[in-house]
This record gives C-alpha cells, structure tokens and sequence, in this order.
C-alpha cells in the first residue's frame, strides 16, 4: 500500500497541473546593474559581463589604459574593493518550479554574493563557475542581488607577506603596480597575464565576467553529459553518453534516449531508476560507418548533434543537445632509435604534423572580446594553413565559443591549465580550490572534439628545475626549496593528473610544456621543446636550420606593429623612435628587447633610414626569422613532427611575438607563415657548396611531379634554369636534389641572384618559393620603379604590380583605412607581375591615392621607392 501511495504522488508532481509547462527555464541577469566603490556614495551604470576597468572608461572615470602611457594612472583600480548591484522580480511562471539556483559562470576573483541581503556565496576563483540554491530567499516583488568584490591586492598581500619571496612568478609586473617586488599573482586563481607579462599590461581586474541567470527546474535535471569515445575508426563509432542527473525524488520509470539530429534516428533507449540525489547512468550507441572529423588540411571536420532525452511516463522532463566530433587521437611518446622520447600525435590512425601557434587571450578586458573577433582570429590561424592552437596556461580557460569554432573549423586545441612561469603555494585550501577549477573545465569542455591534450601549465616546472629557481632556493632557504619543490610536483603528478583520469580517462594529459620528467626540467632532446636562442640570445636566424627537437611546441622573433596600428597608440610623432619612454612603454619583453631587435634588423638588412622603415625591417625579420624555422621543421619529418609558433595574437598594441597585432592586422609573418606551413612545401638550403633542395608534403597521397629552379640575377636577367622530375611520398619529407653552387651560379656572385623553386605536381598542386645564398644585408640589391595598376573588383581592388628588378618583400600600406590584403610582403620576380586582392570599400581611385610601399630594395638603397600607378 506505501509502495502504491508514492507511486501515484510521483505521477501526481510528474502530472501535476499546478507544474510548469517546461520541465526548465533560465533567465538571465545581465541587466540592470549599478557599480562603485566601496568607500565611496557614487554609483554608476554598469555592463555585465564586465569588469571594472571597461565600467569606469565608459563613465569617463578613467582613460584608456591602453594608449600612451595611460596604464599608469590606473594602477589604483585594483586596490579598491567594488560592489555591483542590480534588482529583479520573480514571475510567476519562474516561482511555480520546485527548484531555483543562481549561478554565475565566471566571477573575477574575490566575491561575496549576497541575495536579499543574505550571503549565498563566497567566490575565490576566477576560473571556476558557481552555483547555489535560492528558492527560499526569492521574494515576489523586488529582489536585491548584490556582488561584493574584494581588492585582490588586499586580499594576497597577507599570503606574500607569510611567505615573502618563496614562490617565483617570472612575469608579475609588481612594480608596475606599486608593490615593490611582492609577485602576488600565485596567491590567486585568476588570469596570470592581468598581472603583467613579457607581452602585456599589468591591469588586475575585478568583474561579473562571464554570464549570470536563474535557472529554474523540476523533477530532475541533466546536469552533465560525457560523450565518452570508446572505439572510433571509419567502420564504427562506439561512444558512451554518461548522463549525469539530479533527482529531487526516487523515479522508477524514467527512460533515456539519444537521438541524432542530423536524421531523427534513435541511436539507444536505456531504461532506468532515479534516486534522490545525483545519478550517473551510462548509455551505450554505436554508429556505423560514421563521418569522421578531421583537421584542418587532412579533411573535413564532420560533426554530429546528439540529443539526450529524459521521460517519465511518456513525459518529457529533461532534454540537452551536445555536438560530438567523432575521432581517434593518440599521443606517440614512444622511445626512438637513440632511446630518447618522441612526441607527435596520431589522428585518426594518421600521422600528423602539428602546423600552428599559440594562443593567449585576446584582451586584457575578456569581456571586450566580441564573437566577430574570436572568428576572425580563429580564421586567421585556418587561412595560415595552421591545424593546431595551444590555449597557453596564463590565460584562460577559453569561453565555450572559442572551442565551437575550433570544432567547425578543424583546428585542434592543445590546452593547457592554466598555470604558467611561476611556482605556487600548491597545499591546502588553495590545492583543493584548484582541484575543482580542473573538474568544472573539464565538464565544461570535456566534449569538444578539438581538444585533443591536456597539458599541466607552461613552463612551470622548467623554472624550478632549469632557471635556477631550485638551486637558488636551496642555498639561501633549503627547507622553503624542499616544500616548494614537493609542491609543484603534488599539483602536477598528483591532483591534476588525478582529475584527468577521473574525469577524461580516455583523453591525454602531459604533466607540462617543454616536456618534464620527476625531479627534473626539460632537455631540449625528450619529448617537446621551447626554444629561444635566436632572439633572446642573439644566436642568428640561420640557426633554426641546426637546432632539432621531436617537437617545438615554442619559438618567436619579436617585431613591432605597423606604422598604422602604432598611431592608434602613440599618435604623438615626437615619440617615434625605438628608445622612447612610450615605446619602451609598449614593450615588455625587457628594457634591452628593442635594441636587440634593432640589432636583428641590422646584422640581417642593414640599417633602416626612419621609424617607419625600421617598423617594416622589424616585420620582415620576424617574418624570415618564423619562415626559417618552420622550414627547418618541417624538412626535418618525421623525426620532427610539430612546430607551433609563438605567438598568434596579442592582448594590447605592443611589440611582441604575435604575428597578428592586437588590431587584427597581419604583420608579415602571418603571411610568410601562410606559405611555409602550405600542404606542399619546397625548401632550399646551403649546405657547404652544395644546395639541397627538399619536397615536404602533409598530403595523404604520393605526388608526382617536377622541380623547376630558376636562377635570376638582380637585374632581371635569367642565370641559369634546369628542371627535374620527381616522386614526392606521402606525409614526410623528401631531398630531392642536390646542385653544386658552381654549376648553378654559372661565374655569378652569390650577392647578385636569387634562386627561385617552382614545385608542380601533376594533380595540380604547386608551390613557389625564393632563396638566397648570402645573408640579405649583402645582396646587392637595385633602386627599382615598380608599376602599379589598381581595379575594381567585387567586394574591394585588385592590385597588380610588376618590376623589371628583383624586389624583396613588398610591403603594402593604407596607414588609415581598415582593409585586408590577401597577399603582401611579397617578392617580385623580375618581369613577373603578382596581384593581390584588398578587401575595401575604397574606390580604385582613393586606394591608388592612399597606398604607399616599402621593400628592401629601400633600406639598401636609402632611396624613395617610385611608384608608376596605372
């Protein structure tokens, strides 16, 4: 008779008219919100998401940090504790559900939320999403959420003050920020960057950032699906649906379906019991023949939408959608003949080489990023030939955008948690605080078919290990060095590793980037590796060619941004010049960085005559520096199977590595990288008096085809031609020809020519690439009169240029209009016109007024380029 009563109660709230309608509903509360200072009356109008520094420039309060020297003047917003305050009313459509929880899906960093008055939650991380029952506090009329944030310098500078100097953060700008050298930003969980970087600004922020709702149910809720991929292959697809669901009550009869989308077949029907409380009910499904997705390169990207129903007695209560990418990847770290490590990754049952960058977020102020710039700067890595972005560890967990795009585009994501260049208070507290950052992440994100790694962080246990860091420590405080030592590795091999495989065990975890192993940094040999001799220790660019590593999962050349985008900053001319307080402002990878850039400049080209020419001699060099590198990996297949650059983006305008400004223009790297990481490559390189040239393919397929070299002197006139048949297998690297230099340069001076490669397969296929014999300060390059025709297409101009001499890296500029160009910093060939395409709205007329040039042909010549404009 119980049985029988609690049976038709549970058909009575299941069925029960006094119910809603839908079995969920969320509400946003985004609007309506006000902002101040705590000390002080002033309230303002506030956006959320947001952060307080964004706010105050909207109210006029502070000026824009990043121009001039503006970050300077507010350095005092993080010292301040802020409240952010908004009301609301309750429907009652919302009130009639059984359950009502506010969440906040990100909140910047330290926060008491208060509800009527009443503290619902006590925030510490900036990376982990928060959740908590309201029902009861809810009123019918007005409702007061209030958002207390604390000073992040208050709050840390206790925990410095206990342990002074212990823990290392080689990029804490504490200086910049008044704090003298107290690094406060291992303390806590929130983004490393706004702390300062060799890159970026020091401006810690405060904010709601990511989005806050209501979110209402009943009966029982799908708190989170794991789309676990068991088998994968090109017969079948066997994947787990590990549906995980609140009960408010014991259900006896609830039924799960996984539907496709795609087709409406059902793919499983799993019946099963509920229990009050938290349940985890795996649903196996097996799809034949399925689309796999691929990256970019190697295929399409194929995804499937899974559709996971809950119904209890033929009623719908609890529904998701979650997309699915089906794929195998594994992570080849197996012993090669010399016993040392290798490091390459398999997708699909494929070799792949990793083609791409790493990434750091977008802006200093996250909630400035709009999605048309997270898909611009995703299409900018496709249109580069890339496959591969690593999410680098002193950002962010990346918003769920970000990994959408990644999905459809084929780009695969090395992602790192988010710990980078520092050592940290690893115990306690802060461990535990840690340890549910990794798992709200991972549920979060665990579906994405992009993520193929997870990585510990960057750098972290190089720094002890390889930077002196430990051996430092160990003299001065040799008991602060063991319990510090302990705790890296407790964070890395311990709590992380641990959450992975509870959470992701059939996903891949390395415990750090370069590779590591206990009790010792990397090697430069084993697994992947970080290198930097060529810009940090002047080591020349041609150096690339000797340096070998499994894996290069980092290496930049800096340069500046161009003349266009510096105005944007600095549009003061009086500070033009490398040395200058404003830009020594925005440059922060040291106060000697410029100047050895300037000594790239001069040592590879020579000297430039002005500002705007040195900003392009920058660019050229990061450009050949890049070029040079990936090159040089990619010949070296498959001993060397990855080369990801650093860096894609930045976060403010600033010299750095980014081979896109933080306006979203390309410098010339991003275009010479665009054709080094093409699917079919032709590189050259001397090797005593002998020139070897190699065809490197990513295709799947042999290649059959010819070589064309072409030997032209400066002047225009062709040296020497020969061409060669050969077979290029699939996916490695191939020499197929060595040229004594005698024979090639036919009584010519290596200064005077350049060597062009023309591969052509017979599918079509082809690649063209230029080669010099000597450093190219020493060619002796002509004055050149290029002509220029301009013409209206759809969409923008077609540009079109030609010069009877050799012209190095033609260089296009429109310094104050918004445009793209398909092609620049391109080679003329003599008598061989090149076009490119510019994305305006300018008509023909205002483009050919507007467009100035650069070259190399200038900077040795110290003369003005003559334009003859069609």
């Amino acid at each position: 008779m119980k049985k029988t009563f609690y049976y038709l109660l549970s058909i009575m709230i299941t069925l029960g008219m006094s119910q809603p309608t839908t079995a969920q509903q969320r509400r946003y509360l985004n609007e309506g919100w006000t902002f101040g200072e705590v000390r002080l009356p002033n309230r303002y109008p506030a956006v959320v998401p947001g952060v307080v520094h964004t706010d105050l420039m909207r109210q006029g309060l502070i000026d824009n940090p990043y121009i001039g020297l503006n970050e300077r003047g507010v350095q005092w917003v993080d010292k301040e504790d802020w409240i952010y305050e908004t009301t609301f009313q309750i429907t009652d459509n919302l009130s009639d559900y059984a359950h009502i929880d506010l969440c906040f899906d990100g909140l910047d960093t330290y926060a008491d939320v208060y509800l009527n008055d009443t503290k619902i939650i006590e925030a510490n991380n900036m990376f982990r999403q928060w959740r908590t029952s309201v029902k009861s506090l809810l009123k019918s009329d007005k409702n007061v959420l209030r958002v207390y944030f604390h000073s992040p310098v208050k709050i840390d500078m206790p925990k410095w003050e206990q342990h002074p100097h212990l823990y290392g953060a080689a990029n804490d700008q504490s200086e910049n920020g008044g704090l003298l050298d107290r690094k406060l930003s291992v303390f806590a969980r929130k983004a490393g960057y706004h702390y300062g970087w060799d890159w970026g600004p020091r401006l810690v922020t405060s904010g709601i950032w990511r989005d806050v709702y209501l979110e209402a149910w009943n009966d029982i809720r799908i708190s989170n699906i794991h789309l676990r991929q068991r088998d994968v292959n090109a017969r079948k697809a066997v994947v787990t649906d590990v549906v995980e669901v609140e009960a408010d009550h014991d259900i006896d009869n609830a039924v799960i379906t996984v539907i496709d989308k795609g087709n409406g077949r059902n793919l499983s029907t799993k019946k099963c019991k509920l229990h009050k409380g938290t349940n985890t009910i795996p649903v196996e499904l097996t799809i034949k023949n399925p689309r796999l997705w691929w990256c970019n390169g190697l295929g399409k990207p194929e995804l499937y939408t899974l559709t996971t129903n809950i119904s209890v007695n033929g009623r719908q209560m609890a529904k998701t959608e979650n997309r699915i990418g089906l794929r195998s990847v594994k992570l080849i770290m197996e012993p090669d003949a010399d016993g040392n490590r290798q490091f390459y990754f398999t997708l699909n049952g494929v070799p792949v080489f990793a083609k791409g960058t790493n990434y750091i977020p977008q802006d200093n102020f996250l909630t400035d990023v709009t999605p048309e710039r997270y898909r611009q700067t995703l299409q900018d890595a496709i249109l580069a030939n890339m496959n591969m972005i690593r999410v680098w560890g002193g950002g962010i967990y990346e918003n769920d955008l970000f990994y959408d795009l990644c999905d459809e585009m084929g780009l695969m994501v090395w992602q790192d948690f988010m710990f980078a260049c520092s050592t940290y208070p690893a115990e306690g507290a802060w461990l535990e605080n840690v340890r549910q950052e990794a798992i709200d992440n991972i549920r979060r994100l665990r579906n994405h078919p992009s993520i193929i790694l997870w990585c510990g962080g960057n750098e972290c246990m190089d720094a002890w290990y390889n930077w002196g860091w430990k051996s430092r420590m160990e003299k001065t405080n040799p008991e602060g060095a063991r319990i510090v030592g302990q705790q890296q590795e407790l964070l890395y091999y311990d709590v992380l590793r641990e959450v992975t495989q509870e959470q992701i065990p059939d996903d891949i975890y390395t415990i750090g980037s370069p590779f590591t192993v206990r009790g010792k940094g990397s090697d430069g040999i084993n697994g992947d590796r970080h290198f930097y001799g060529v810009g940090h220790r002047r080591m020349p660019v041609s150096s690339y060619n000797q340096e070998k590593a499994h894996f290069f999962s980092e290496y930049g050349m800096q340069s500046f941004p161009e003349y266009a985008s510096v105005m944007r900053f600095a549009p003061d001319t009086t500070t033009h010049h490398i040395t200058s307080e404003l830009m020594m402002w925005h440059q922060r990878g040291g106060t000697e960085v410029n100047k050895v850039i300037e000594w790239y400049v001069n040592n590879e080209y020579g000297t430039p005559k002005d500002f705007r020419q040195f900003l392009y001699a920058s660019q050229l060099l990061q450009g050949d520096a890049m070029r040079t590198a990936i090159e040089a990996h990619r010949r070296e297949m498959p001993h060397c199977m990855g080369s990801l650059l650093w860096q894609h983006n930045d976060c403010w305008p600033v010299a750095s590595w980014a081979t896109r400004d933080y306006y979203g223009r390309w410098k010339a790297a991003h275009y010479m990288v665009r054709h080094a990481f093409e699917p079919l490559l032709c590189s050259a390189i001397t090797q005593g008096d002998t020139l070897q040239v190699y065809a490197v393919s990513d295709l799947l397929n042999r290649q059959q085809g010819s070589l064309e070299l072409t030997v032209f002197s400066l002047g225009g006139q062709k040296v020497n031609s020969m061409t060669k048949s050969i077979v290029i297998p699939a996916n490695t690297s191939t020499l197929v020809s060595e040229i004594p230099l005698k024979q090639l340069l036919n009584g010519h001076q290596r200064e005077d020519v350049v060597i062009n490669l023309n591969l052509t397969t017979h599918s079509g296929k082809s690649y063209q690439a230029n080669s010099f014999l000597c450093l190219q300060k020493d060619l002796h390059l002509l004055p050149i009169e290029p002509q220029v025709n301009v013409e209206e297409v759809d969409g923008g101009c077609r540009i079109t240029v030609k010069s009877d001499k050799f012209v190095r890296a033609l260089s296009i500029s429109f310094d104050d209009e918004k445009g793209w160009l398909d092609n620049n910093y391109f080679d003329l060939l003599p008598n061989i016109p090149v076009q490119c395409f510019l994305r305006t709205t300018l008509s023909a007329n205002q483009v050919r007024e507007k467009m100035t040039f650069n070259c190399l042909n200038e900077i040795r010549n110290y003369d003005t380029v003559s334009n003859k404009r069609e």
